[in-house]
């Protein structure tokens, strides 16, 4: 007996789905399991929304081959069977090795990569047509233990103030698990480290405005509250893009939202089954690529906090030992390691 597959129409492109039956979300609360063609027709019913946060962007692919009760693992590199019609892009890692990545522009490119167990989409900032300067800044509000779901609501409003402040518009969307994720378009003429050092300097101000409620403080021990992860913005970093399913209990989706609904929002409201009717009735950022905006506000605020004595703020254990970077370790083994010649 031959393996079972089904053929869809995706965009007008025939596209292979093997095993459409396997299980990719068990049973939820009440729910029915999702299963792999259910998470292949969702993003067809999104498709219009889902390719505007992808579009152009190169991809990393995040495959669950036997869903979320199974293990993931990042492919970097696009799989040497891949058809000729995908789209792609080779991008350039901190390290300076490189890789030919998935760059999604029609629907068929979505069921392409749903059939290799890709659940969510993890796009770069950039466009394919300049790698090296984003046209995105990414706010992402990561609650730490204790912190509230009504706190990360409010630490999206403080965040959407500051930009605005600087004179950039921005757009919510839930991240599809217990965060929310803040986009502003910017026009592509600022390096990774330069968008970083914006996030920075707006990070440290949401804080100093939500002390207490909001953090930018890289160590976990130091955490309270709503973490607001700068480093998202160094290259190589990825998001979970809008309107991707989620690999969680129940098959949430990062939803795009207007300002008006993030403080009545709730998490688990969107969903694999939901979302597509919702986002029928209108996409919240169908304006976002209408505008573009630069940092320069946040850079100005990024260089009165190092005339103020404020060192950069740490980056990711894999990046290399940056200028102005301080002691990469952490606090409380800083605290018991011995002065340098001390017996």
């Amino acid at each position: 007996m031959g393996r079972e597959e089904t053929v869809i129409d995706a965009g007008g492109r025939e596209v292979r789905v093997s095993s459409p039956s396997k299980v990719y979300f068990p049973p939820h609360d009440g729910a029915p399991a999702v299963t792999k063609l259910d998470v292949v027709r969702y993003y067809q019913a999104v498709a219009e929304v889902a390719l505007r946060g992808l579009r152009e962007r190169p991809t990393t692919l995040k495959r669950w081959v036997d869903g979320i009760a199974g293990e993931s693992f990042f492919q970097k590199r696009l799989p040497a069977t891949a058809p000729d019609w995908l789209q792609k892009a080779v991008v350039t890692f901190p390290s300076g090795r490189t890789a030919t990545e998935l760059v999604c522009t029609e629907p068929a490119h979505l069921a392409w990569a749903n059939n290799l167990g890709v659940i969510d989409f993890n796009p770069w900032p950039v466009r394919r047509a300049d790698l090296d300067h984003p046209d995105e800044l990414r706010v992402d509000l990561d609650p730490s233990p204790g912190a509230m779901w009504d706190d990360v609501r409010r630490v999206a409003l403080v965040v959407r103030d500051v930009l605005g402040e600087c004179g950039l518009q921005s757009f919510p969307k839930t991240s599809g698990s217990r965060g929310i994720h803040v986009y502003a378009r910017i026009v592509p003429e600022y390096g990774f480290d330069d968008v970083r050092r914006a996030a920075v300097a707006l990070a440290r101000e949401v804080e100093r405005r939500e002390p207490g409620v909001a953090t930018a403080r890289w160590w976990k021990e130091e955490r309270r509250g709503v973490f607001i992860d700068y480093n998202q913005n160094a290259r190589d970093r990825t998001v979970a893009s809008v309107a991707s399913v989620r690999p969680v209990p129940g098959a949430w989706v990062s939803m795009p939202l207007s300002w008006d609904h993030v403080p009545a929002c709730e998490l688990g409201e969107f969903t694999i089954r939901t979302a597509p009717g919702l986002l029928a009735e209108g996409d919240p950022h169908a304006s976002i690529d209408d505008a573009a905006y630069g940092i320069g506000p946040l850079l100005d605020m990024a260089r009165r906090d190092a005339e103020a004595g404020i060192p950069d703020a740490p980056w990711p254990p894999h990046f290399r030992k940056q200028a102005g970077e301080p002691t990469r370790v952490q606090p409380s083994r800083a605290r018991r390691r011995p002065p340098r010649g001390a017996s």
